[in-house]
């Protein structure tokens, strides 16, 4: 038996069945979260968040291509991108547990030695149990079949540890330190995709100790293991960030000082660092010093992989449509590769969460490009606190991470945090909920997808042994029906984390030192990264992928753990029955119980909604319209949709969230694509960055609400008496009163049809407002000034998502145009005195009938939670208000249509207990439109969920958990209104089945 042959084969059929499956599963369209902006950057080489993903961008770009001119296709194809990348990601863990399993048999021997055919079958039997295992994990699955930068991350991580034990084996050959070379490129290189990749560093390190030394002791391991730290150390601060920021100063000197151009300083350095190391390069081949010229040759090349991020500052330059943080020179490309925008997270010492400053101090400059010089455009500020600890956990002050902390942690409201308490957090929230709860769902089960911050509803972990599920995830008796069905329920009875156990205790015993390299890998990849990050809670999504590296570590041990076990049944059977045989069940144990179980919940092909919720979005506005969003779900698809695949161009998208920045108010000064600029009519010279960073709210008790352009241009102007003195004697700008008008140009308004005909008659005279906030960013100052010039020519919105502060305290003269709310010169709640905006039922109608997209929700077997959580707003603000509407302008038919449009695409299941409250004005509109069965169909699942929900939910006492709580309230009221809706149109069964649910739940409202 030929090993090499084998081993390639066999690696390669494992990569091609992962990418085939991942190809199948991928989503067919651009996925939520980063994904849609990754997508659109990549498309037309644009600049994505802080830090940055040049060369993910790049590679993507070429996966685009394969579109052939398709745009509605090149979503898809970077997504085949993450899976080829994850496909190639198996093929190394493939051959790096057969490498690790060849030197249990042969240790380090040279290529010449071979193994028997049966240490070959078991040692390959690791290599398919360990890899495809990791294929159908749920987080490396999760990441493998959307264009984000985790995928290709993993695949850098899997290329720099199989290169490592490839050069092991060949450490004593003529030449063989051009494999360290070749993962210190890829490791530059990585740079380019994420950071994650770079934790692999501490393992190399050992790995070269172990193989170089002549005799290992623990003292040497540990100071290679330092070592290891160190060199990460050098290359996340002294490569990453100190290389540029020392050109960044050397261009300071070289302008401000000397006089020369921009970029002069930046082009000296780094001649000065190519010119260090071509010289330290030849000093060391000269005097025969071999490691100093592995260190500077790897250096070299690790800066050479860093060189994709020349990408970030050329296409800066460019100023394309997309241009986050506008890092078009040295200080700005610093700022933006520290991830400045995002702030800092204490790590050995802090405050904790409830701590008051006691002082300031000035912690640096922060420089500006100006005209022909850089400027300190503003100072740094640290702060001292009268509560301060070491290894701080507990340390955010915004409300509401203080009120989680208090929650969680059981303190009182005035109770001061302890040491204790920090280090419960850690270990229970960081450690227990943030990570070995992420390592449970991968290798023992979970219990759903549903995201509570601690809830215990959420996807907690589960095995699928009962008495143990009881025992640790607080119950699991009477289990529902719709959770046992709910495909995200994954259960793997412990059998991967039993088969890994077992490697990981074997291969301890018969290789400590490759088990100590897996296991810093396994550590540094997982529990360092906790450390690191250093998390607040209430996190906007779960964070697994940032573990991926941990859970790939642990596959390895999957993979060993089949030969741990060959190697105790071989001693009782015929060795090479028992590595077929131990193989198979291994196949069985891990791949195929992981693929059969988390098929369902990781086949994205059915899903579109993030791409449809954008186009919907952007179709409820009228042309020429500025739309005003925030959050990442209601703005990354949107700029995907314009981008990519060119649909509604006109519409100008605005993050408001964004907005507050200096670079990005500056570019929504720009005409983009066929939207015009926003009517921001600001000199860019008075909010660059430094200059009214924010303005704060200082109560002048002027009598009666001042005009919109008149609270401008107090904050605006430069002249000292439209200034405050602060007591150290600094002039700043304010905001002299929240109660603020915008006067009506009613001819402007008829003009430019900015009202719905309805009306045309009640246009008012102005808008009279109060200013909701302590502070005016430049995001409200933008929004201000768009109100003040824009006269009513173009359509302004908000999404329907936006929190409701930043519509400004315009609330009342918002009508709902369908996914986004519609600024009109007329007082809604004048017409309309119930809660929220009132609808253009008109408008809503065409757009229900004619141009709103499902995502196929309808019909697609799974649906995830950041899909389902917009049914409710499907349910009541779309199909049911409009409905009812419809209904009460007489208009039945109309209604009827809606009716049908809801049932033939809304799904045939509810996801969560609120859901049944938003049925109600549906299932009202249907009974009144003749669809009485249908209404009933609906009512009787609805009640059939809430009944076997709630027996579920007592068994357990979820009753008792506050979000659970919630839940019930809501979908009893729910219940409530449909025993109502079945008395007054005179449904029996419906009232049968309903009361019988407030027979036995009623005492929720004190009733008997």
């Amino acid at each position: 038996m030929n090993y090499n042959k084998i081993n390639n084969l066999l690696g390669w059929l494992c990569a091609v069945v992962a990418t085939l499956v991942y190809v199948v599963t991928a989503e067919r369209t651009a996925s939520w979260w980063d994904c849609g902006e990754f997508i659109a950057s990549a498309y037309k080489m644009q600049i994505v968040h802080q830090p940055g993903a040049p060369l993910f961008l790049m590679i993507q770009n070429i996966f685009s291509n394969m579109a052939m001119g398709d745009k509605s296709q090149i979503a898809f194809w970077m997504n085949v991108g993450s899976a080829v990348s994850s496909g190639l990601t198996i093929l190394f863990l493939f051959w790096s547990i057969t490498a690790l399993g060849r030197k249990i048999f042969l240790g380090n021997a040279d290529l010449s030695h071979t193994l028997n055919p049966t240490q070959t079958i078991v040692v390959m039997g690791a290599g398919l149990v360990g890899a495809l295992g990791y294929a159908f994990t749920d987080t490396f699955w999760y990441s493998a079949v959307e264009s984000e930068v985790y995928a290709m991350s993993s695949l850098c991580t899997a290329v720099v540890f199989w290169a490592i034990l490839k050069w092991e084996v060949r450490a004593n050959e003529e030449g063989a330190d051009r494999w360290l070379i070749l993962i210190a490129y890829v490791m530059g290189l990585s740079i380019g995709v994420h950071l994650l990749n770079l934790l692999v560093i501490p393992a190399i390190a050992l790995v070269v100790y172990f193989r170089k030394t002549k005799e290992v002791t623990k003292g040497g391991a540990f100071k290679a293991f330092l070592i290891g730290v160190v060199i990460l150390g050098f290359i996340l601060w002294g490569v990453i960030q100190y290389l540029i920021k020392f050109a960044a100063f050397t261009d300071l000197l070289f302008v401000n000082s000397l006089g020369l151009g921009f970029g002069t300083g930046v082009a000296f350095f780094a001649l000065l660092v190519v010119g260090g190391l071509v010289f330290g390069i030849w000093y060391s081949i000269k005097k025969v010093k071999p490691i100093l010229n592995i260190a500077l040759v790897s250096l070299g090349f690790i800066i050479f992989g860093y060189s994709s991020f020349t990408m970030i500052t050329i296409r800066a330059k460019a100023d394309p449509t997309l241009n986050n943080s506008d890092p078009d020179n040295v200080f700005t490309f610093l700022s933006y590769l520290n991830r400045e925008q995002y702030g800092d997270e204490p790590l050995f010492k802090g405050k904790y969460f409830d701590a008051k400053p006691t002082d300031a101090f000035d912690a640096g400059n922060v420089y500006r490009k100006d005209n022909d010089k850089y400027v300190v455009a503003r100072k740094k500020t640290n702060y001292t606190y009268d509560r301060e600890t070491v290894f701080p956990r507990i340390y955010s002050d915004r409300a509401e991470h203080a009120s989680f902390y208090r929650q969680y942690l059981g303190l009182g409201p005035e109770e001061q945090p302890t040491f204790s308490d920090n280090l419960k957090f850690f270990f229970g929230y960081q450690i227990g909920h943030m990570y070995f709860r992420y390592f449970m769902w991968n290798f023992v089960g979970r219990q759903n997808d549903v995201q509570g911050h601690g809830s215990v509803l959420e996807g907690n972990w589960i095995s699928g042994i009962k008495p143990i599920d009881n025992t640790f995830v607080g119950g699991q008796s009477n289990l529902s029906e719709s959770e046992k069905s709910n495909p995200s329920r994954n259960t793997y009875f412990f059998l991967p984390l039993i088969i890994g156990l077992i490697g990981a205790y074997w291969h301890f015993g018969k290789n400590q030192r490759d088990a100590l390299v897996v296991m810093l890998l396994f550590f540094f990849t997982g529990l360092a990264i906790v450390l690191y990050l250093n998390q607040n809670p209430l996190q906007p999504r779960e964070r697994d992928y940032a573990y991926a590296g941990s859970f790939y570590a642990f596959s390895i041990w999957i993979g060993l753990g089949v030969i741990a076990i060959w190697d105790f049944v071989s001693k009782k059977v015929n060795a090479k029955s028992a590595a077929i045989g131990v193989t198979a069940l291994g196949l069985l144990a891990a791949p195929v119980l992981f693929a059969s179980q988390n098929w369902d919940d990781h086949n994205r092909s059915e899903k579109l909604l993030s791409r449809d919720m954008a186009q919907n979005y952007l179709e409820s506005c009228a042309p020429n319209a500025i739309l005003f969003s925030y959050g990442d779900n209601d703005t990354y698809p949107l700029w995907y949709l314009q981008e990519v695949e060119g649909i509604r161009t006109d519409v100008r998208v605005v993050n408001l969230s964004l907005l507050s920045s200096d670079w990005y108010m500056r570019q929504m000064m720009k005409k983009v694509n066929d939207a015009d600029a926003l009517p921001i009519n600001i000199d860019p010279e008075k909010i660059k960055d430094g200059v009214r960073d924010v303005i704060y709210y200082y109560d002048y008790n002027i009598p009666g609400n001042i005009e919109v352009s008149d609270a401008l241009q107090v904050m605006l102007s430069d002249d000292a008496e439209n200034k405050m003195q602060t007591q150290s004697g600094e002039s700043v700008n304010i905001l002299p009163t929240k109660n603020l008008k915008l006067n009506i140009d009613k001819q402007a308004v008829l003009a430019n049809n900015a009202v719905p005909t309805m009306f045309k008659d009640s246009i008012a005279d102005s808008l009279s407002f109060v200013y909701p906030m302590g502070y005016v960013s430049r995001a409200e100052l933008s929004v201000l000034s768009v109100l003040a010039n824009n006269n009513w020519k173009r359509p302004i919105y908000f999404t329907t998502t936006t929190p409701q502060q930043y519509y400004l305290g315009l609330d009342k003269y918002l009508i709902s145009e369908g996914f986004a709310l519609r600024l009109i010169p007329v007082d809604t709640k004048v017409q309309d005195a119930e809660q929220g905006a009132i609808q253009d039922t008109d408008s809503v109608y065409d757009k229900i009938m004619n141009k709103y997209k499902w995502g196929n929700i309808g019909n697609a077997k799974y649906l995830d939670p950041d899909t389902y959580r917009y049914l409710t707003f499907y349910l009541s603000s779309i199909f049911g208000e409009t409905a009812q509407n419809l209904l009460n302008d007489g208009k039945k038919k109309e209604a009827h249509n809606v009716v049908m449009k809801a049932y033939d695409n809304l799904p045939k299941r509810i996801f969560q207990m609120s859901e049944a409250m938003s049925y109600i004005p549906l299932l009202d509109a249907m009974y009144q439109t003749g669809e009485s069965a249908k209404a009933k169909e609906i009512a009787l699942r609805n009640l059939s969920y809430i009944k076997d929900n709630m027996q579920y939910f007592e068994g357990n006492q979820y009753i008792k958990d506050i979000s659970a709580e919630r839940n019930v309230r809501l979908a009893l009221v729910g219940m409530q209104r449909i025993k109502m809706l079945a008395e007054q149109y005179k449904d029996a069964d419906v009232k049968k089945a309903s009361d019988e649910l407030w027979k036995k739940y009623g005492y929720f409202f004190g009733e008997e």
